[in-house]
């Protein structure tokens, strides 16, 4: 159902994973910078996904955060 085919099943019984559930790389081998790039570029779109998923599960929820959000922004505008 994700944009990404390479994402998995969402299971952290994979290798990489510690028991936080978050990536760490082998302390051997240092992550380069494309794969870093590479990682952030799939978190980005996930949580982008996400949140066009809550706006369309949500709507009335989603409305009054960016009202608010808005009324925030005029509030400290010079």
């Amino acid at each position: 159902m994700t944009s990404n085919p390479n994402s998995g099943d969402g299971s952290a019984d994979g290798a990489g994973t510690s028991s936080g559930g978050r990536f760490s790389p082998p302390p051997d081998h240092p992550e380069t910078e494309a794969e870093r790039r590479k990682r952030r570029a799939v978190f980005l779109r996930e949580l982008t996904e996400a949140r066009e998923l809550r706006e369309r599960v949500q709507p009335r929820r989603t409305k009054e955060r960016r009202m608010r959000e808005a009324m925030r922004m005029r509030t400290f505008r010079i």
